[in-house]
């Protein structure tokens, strides 16, 4: 008979099934490997020559991007430490809406060679505290490296350039197109106080056809609807929003109707027809030529507003009609009772139109006027729109930093060699052990412009070494030039190749941060797994089935 062996330690006070793994070779060594898998995936996408990620989520939906902040939310990370890394994006991408991949590659760099310090023989501990260390002297190195203020948020010349950079890292070639039709939608709806700018006030209506050199921004809002009626173009219009159906109400209890004569099935209805009559009537009145609603609008309602010349525009969504509320000033009614005039909204043109082949309504304002600017995109493909979107995306997130800060440091690799160069010479001084780890991290920094030059085809050690030359020789603007021959360099800073101050200051402390609470963790505990067996992959179907 075989006995059973007692369990011991940790084991004995957890439930069966439950899994334990403690000190370097189980615990850290394991999360080093999984984060430095993962930021081997995005790496190939990072700069204006990545490379796409084609990925197909579990609804098998197919995404063709080099966006990390979408390829990381998409790839639904599972392992504790690698998610670590995955919350430092999505950190990124809340601060600043853009530099996910910045994070990524450098804290995989960071975690990567912490591993050969910890092989050498230094604590985890040791090296998570010089790296804090090294963090906190590149960001006081950081505000003397700034290369560029932008001075006037309303000047369209300077906001092209300066959300070109952001731009050209995810749809190089088309940088110069999408920065002016963003700079023209950004600043024509820049509030007074322009830290109060919302990124929710740039919409994007994608409509399939045509390619991305057709994309144009207008003043007001695009929806792919058709209108209800048969009214399809008002002027000057004052407009009424309703947020229930445009129909009269229903009782809440059944009733029965007995009819004894003619003349009373003549007039069952009649007072019905004549309430919605007077109600549309009333609108009318007050001058409204179109009426919004955010539920169904009824057949008698739909034939007195097309007697009364009133345009009909039906919108499912409670978000779209928000939205329009906010652009065109008005405030949606809950019931149907006509607006003051406090509550109506105006518009100079409500239009349906067809562009390539969709019917859509625009409400267009004069240019100024409008809260809601809308860049209408379009496309050969779904994907190729959808990559547009969120290159538009980080491009508004961008400007909306610019309303915080205005700072740019150079590009192209030129602040992280200079941020490595004297991060390594402040190591020099270090007199503990956290030297190496100080030194590490300047090493970590040069794989952002290695990853630069390999994703253009370049040498990466050849083009490292051209920029430390040139940044001893004192120029600290000179970075990789991507359109050149070979490993070429130049000033970056000139060229107009400038990163935000915000979105490096930022990469730099959540990078850190993720690297260094990784090496922090000595023990993983995974509980067992709730819920029954898992399905199979080829479930047999049964007969009844």
């Amino acid at each position: 008979m075989a006995l059973p062996i007692p369990r011991t330690g940790l084991a004995t006070m957890l439930k069966d099934g439950a899994r334990h793994f403690h000190g370097l070779e189980e615990a850290v060594y394991r999360n080093i490997n999984a984060c430095k898998e993962l930021s081997v995936v995005t790496r190939s996408a990072y700069g204006p020559n990545g490379m796409n990620k084609m990925v197909i989520n579990h609804l098998e939906k197919l995404f063709v991007t080099k966006d990390t902040g979408t390829v990381i939310k998409e790839l639904e990370v599972e392992h504790p430490a690698a998610k670590m890394m995955v919350m430092a994006t999505q950190m990124m991408e809340q601060e600043v809406g853009d530099g996910t991949n910045f994070v990524m590659v450098l804290s995989g760099a960071l975690i990567s060679n912490a591993e050969e310090l910890l092989k050498m023989g230094l604590s985890p501990s040791e090296v998570a505290e010089g790296y804090e260390l090294a963090c906190e002297k590149a960001l006081t190195i950081l505000p003397d490296l700034v290369c560029h203020t932008l001075s006037d948020l309303r000047s369209k010349e300077e906001v092209v350039r300066a959300l070109r950079t952001s731009l050209a890292s995810k749809q190089y070639g088309h940088e110069d197109f999408l920065a002016s039709l963003l700079a023209d939608a950004c600043i024509s709806i820049l509030p007074e106080d322009p830290r109060s700018f919302n990124v929710d006030n740039v919409r994007v209506a994608k409509i399939l056809g045509s390619g991305v050199l057709a994309t144009t921004v207008m003043n007001g809002m695009v929806f792919k609807r058709v209108v209800e009626g048969t009214i399809d173009r008002a002027t000057d219009a004052k407009i009424a929003v309703y947020s229930c159906p445009f129909d009269s109400t229903a009782t809440e209890t059944k009733g029965t109707v007995l009819l004894k004569t003619a003349s009373e099935l003549k007039t069952f209805s009649k007072g019905e027809e004549d309430l919605i009559e007077r109600q549309v009537n009333a609108l009318s009145e007050l001058g409204v030529k179109v009426v919004v609603s955010g539920g169904k609008v009824g057949e008698m309602a739909l034939h007195f507003l097309n007697q009364y010349k009133i345009m009909v525009v039906r919108l499912l969504s409670k978000f779209d009609l928000r939205r329009l509320c906010r652009a065109v000033g008005a405030t949606a009614l809950p019931k149907m009772v006509p607006p003051s005039q406090e509550e109506m909204g105006h518009c100079d043109v409500v239009e349906v139109q067809e562009i390539g082949g969709t019917n859509v309504i625009l409400f267009t304002q004069k240019a100024g006027d409008s809260r809601i600017a809308t860049i209408v995109v379009r496309g050969s493909t779904d994907n190729i729109m959808d990559d547009i979107e969120r290159t538009v995306d980080d491009g508004i997130n961008t400007f909306k930093c610019l309303t915080k800060d205005g700072r740019f440091v150079p590009g192209a690799g030129a602040t992280e060699i200079e941020l490595a160069r004297q991060l390594a010479s402040y190591g020099e001084t270090c007199p503990g052990m956290e030297q190496y780890a100080i030194k590490k991290f300047a090493e970590s920094l040069e794989a952002l412009p290695r990853a630069l030059a390999e994703n253009s085809g370049v040498k990466a050690m050849e083009v490292v070494s051209k920029l430390y030359t040139s940044h001893q020789a004192g120029d600290q603007n000179s970075g990789f030039d991507i359109e050149g021959e070979g490993a070429a360099v130049k000033d970056v800073a000139a060229a107009g190749i400038w990163d935000l101050y915000l979105a490096k200051m930022w990469g730099l402390k959540l990078a850190t941060n993720a690297a260094a609470t990784v090496l922090r963790v000595d023990q993983i505990i995974m509980a067992k797994a709730a819920g029954g067996p898992k399905p199979q992959d080829n479930p047999v179907v049964r007969d009844d089935e």
